[in-house]
């Protein structure tokens, strides 16, 4: 299911976090739990695994994560503070020490002028340390293409934060 280059950098991870003895969960909206099933397709996930949430809809973020209803009216799902909010809603809610958040739009449809489709906000958050962020504009043409380019980055992204 999942390519080669995705496959390890998992595999990346769980040994990182394993070393490290941290945790890691997940949030994730338009990935729709592909990280968490990236890194569970690994033998030996539930040494670091601790869990995930698939926070689809703008209500499953705020009762899941925590996120402000406000800010997701105002600035909407696909914004900077709503996925560094799921970040750190995701540790608040779980017992583990380092988490991944995805939100964005997949496509083919749902983008605008502002938020084109391919647009990605990514964050990872780790106990007692600050929020970082990402932004991406993926330009492929297939919604799972932009999935496949959002869950490779994101397992980039917790490798960095588990150094």
């Amino acid at each position: 299911m999942f390519s080669l280059e995705i496959e390890t950098l998992a595999r990346l991870v769980i040994d990182d976090a394993r070393e490290k003895n941290l945790r890691i969960v997940t949030a994730e909206s338009c990935t729709g739990g592909l990280v968490a099933g990236a890194i569970c397709s690994i033998p030996g996930a539930s040494d670091v695994f601790e869990r995930g949430f698939v926070s689809y809809t703008n209500r499953a973020k705020a009762e899941m994560l925590g996120v402000s209803g406000d800010l997701i009216a105002d600035l909407g799902a696909v914004s900077e503070p709503v996925c560094r909010m799921m970040a750190e809603g995701a540790i608040e809610n779980s017992h583990a020490h380092v988490s991944v958040a995805i939100t964005g739009i997949a496509g083919p449809g749902g983008g605008t002028p502002l938020k084109p489709v391919g647009t990605v906000h990514l964050a990872t958050a780790r106990s007692n340390q600050s929020v970082h962020h990402r932004m991406e504009i993926f330009e492929f043409e297939t919604r799972w293409e932009v999935q496949m380019a959002a869950v490779q980055t994101a397992l980039e992204m917790l490798r960095d934060r588990l150094r």
